[in-house]
């Protein structure tokens, strides 16, 4: 009989200092498949169960699709989303079982109100589920924080190697090629987890250019000795406040742990003697305005304050507010606000009005503007093309484009979106070419969708829920020592 392999995953990059919760309706928003919907959404994605459904099928053995649930980044997840999450998982798990391995997609950076390390509760739980001789091998995301609780009860977590993040599906196939031959007999993984006492910024991570272009590089030398089967860097995220919080390597051999344990103090030793270097160099409105006029167009302004990826809203107005003030420049941005969009859609296109657009997390905030309505519409759009979160189906809800008096295109969405894509303006008739700047809310992961437009890329340190100076955050779990907090 062909061997029986097992996918599921829950997926959730969570802020802890966001005041607004994760429920389950935001789940169903965004990725809620089971059973052989899992296979439609994702069989020809750029994401990582792409690449495991693309093996197994190669391989003859059967697939079972379980589960794959997945919000936008956000707040605390709360304990009866979690509970049904669970509910969920255990049940249609229990249901196709026996299997003779399981293939994960956790993010590792997942926080429930009853669980800080919730990615290592529902591994764990897994692990108890099938029994601890049945292989569990999956994918995390290098923005994870990941636990010892993790690695114990997985037998192999590789990480994407870029950010943005262009290479899931080929590590959806590295785990699942890892998964067969250790069913196979051809290997026998060993799994180590290095905590490095460092958090690397988030401006920093970008994996396209230094310091950590240097860094993966060093590390793929590494990869060439003998018995390795995978080196994991795990860059952290910085806006949880969990004591797993920081940089890690993880470091699967087989079946060599003084190998693993060699190369896993080298990779330490090489960030924390290269530390200031992973700080970064930050720069506030004030700052890249007088750059403006010498950068080559359009910029790509990246609001790291207000990163739908790293949990923000989205509609911060700081940057719009100081462009309109600026003049002389056209400008792009989209801004979550269903309220507004509702407001818009009570004109026609080409009425001019005042809109008052909603630019904090409580509504307590506003920036009241004239515009003139471009149009209203349905926000859904495909990407065809590996972009940063390996998506193909993303969804706006109703949304609203203006155009401001000073020349600024708005575009009001319903719905949270990441800027992981260029179809986001493209599918709308928006030309990049059209604008000086476009503003994206996000670090690093707009970057694969934008720069082939973008003929300069400056990032903003704007304020925040997920402004890029992670101390000015007050962490009550985080570990000690850990730079750039101490020295």
């Amino acid at each position: 009989m062909p061997l029986r392999i097992a996918i599921l995953g829950i997926y959730h990059e969570t802020n802890t200092f966001l005041d607004k919760p994760t429920t389950l309706p935001d789940f169903k928003k965004g990725h809620w498949l089971f059973g052989n919907d899992i296979i439609r959404e994702y069989k020809d994605a750029y994401h990582e169960v792409g690449g495991m459904i693309e093996v197994l099928n190669q391989e003859g053995i059967e697939l079972v699709p379980v589960m794959y649930a997945e919000a936008t980044p956000g707040g605390i997840i709360t304990s009866e989303t979690y509970n049904e999450l669970l509910q969920k998982m255990v049940e249609r798990l229990e249901s196709i079982l026996p299997v003779d391995g399981c293939l994960v997609v956790p993010h590792g950076a997942a926080v429930s109100e009853t669980f800080a390390d919730m990615d290592g509760n529902w591994l764990s739980l897994l692990r108890e589920k099938v029994g601890k001789n049945i292989p569990i091998v999956g994918t995390i995301d290098p923005h994870a924080n990941a636990s010892p609780l993790m690695a114990a009860s997985t037998d192999g977590l590789i990480a994407y190697k870029t950010n943005p993040h262009i290479d899931q599906r080929r590590v959806g196939k590295e785990a699942a090629g890892m998964l067969i031959r250790y069913l196979k007999k051809e290997i026998k993984p060993s799994q180590f987890l290095f905590q490095i006492p460092l958090i690397i910024s988030i401006e920093q991570q970008y994996t396209g250019k230094d310091p950590c272009k240097s860094l993966y590089d060093y590390v793929a030398r590494l990869s060439e000795e003998k018995d390795v089967l995978s080196i994991s860097i795990v860059l952290g995220f910085p806006y949880a406040d969990v004591k797993e919080m920081g940089t890690s390597v993880i470091v699967i051999t087989d079946n060599n742990k003084n190998m693993a344990f060699s190369i896993g103090k080298k990779i330490e030793s090489y960030i924390i003697e290269n530390k200031e270097t992973f700080v970064g160099n930050k720069k506030d409105i004030s700052s890249v305005l007088p750059l403006i006029a010498d950068s080559k167009k359009p910029i790509l302004m990246l609001d790291m304050g207000d990163n739908v990826g790293g949990g923000a809203l989205g509609n911060s107005t700081f940057l719009l507010e100081a462009l309109e003030q600026f003049g002389n420049c056209k400008s792009f941005i989209c801004l979550y606000d269903p309220e507004a969009v509702k407001q818009a859609s009570q004109y026609r296109s080409g009425d001019s009005f005042e809109i008052n657009i909603s630019n904090s997390e409580d509504g307590s905030g506003s920036f009241v503007i004239n515009v003139t309505l471009v149009e209203t519409s349905e926000g859904k759009f495909k990407e065809t093309e590996p972009r940063h979160g390996g998506q193909v189906n993303f969804d706006m809800g109703r949304i609203a484009v203006v155009l401001t008096e000073k020349g600024n295109t708005i575009m009001l969405t319903s719905l949270r979106a990441f800027p992981c894509s260029l179809r986001q303006l493209t599918s709308f008739n928006i030309l990049p070419a059209n604008f000086d700047i476009i503003i994206a809310k996000g670090v690093n992961a707009p970057i694969a969708a934008y720069q082939s437009v973008c003929r300069t890329i400056i990032q903003v340190n704007t304020p925040g829920v997920t402004k890029a100076d992670m101390t000015l955050f007050k962490y009550s779990n985080r570990r000690v020592p850990l730079f750039p907090f101490e020295s």
